[in-house]
């Protein structure tokens, strides 16, 4: 009996382990999911667009990220981009561009 709780507890210890390793990227995953969801409503679930506006799934994160500061800046007009994006800081920018640079 002592050999299987131990045998439990040592399991235990590895899966926490595993886990614990993965954390700070799963959580850096969902953000970036989370702050690009409001892009979805405009550029399509997971930034592919079923219409007119622009398709932004797969593109580049450097591409991505360029484009937004450039809304940003007011170097590229716009109606709603450059209002949207005022309220991200630049780590929020990278974020979403590297989640929407790994969407297909």
């Amino acid at each position: 009996m002592r050999t299987s709780i131990r045998h439990l507890n040592v399991t235990l210890l590895i899966a926490a382990g595993l886990l614990l390793g993965q954390t700070g990227q799963a959580e850096e995953l969902s953000r970036g999911a989370m702050l690009s969801a409001s892009c979805e409503g405009c550029h399509g679930t997971y930034g592919r667009s079923p219409g007119a506006i622009p398709s932004i799934a797969g593109k580049s994160a450097k591409y991505l990220r360029q484009a937004l500061e450039r809304f940003r800046s007011g170097e590229v007009p716009s109606t709603v981009m450059g209002r949207h994006v005022k309220g991200y800081t630049e780590e929020e920018i990278r974020l979403i561009s590297e989640y929407l640079s790994k969407q297909k």
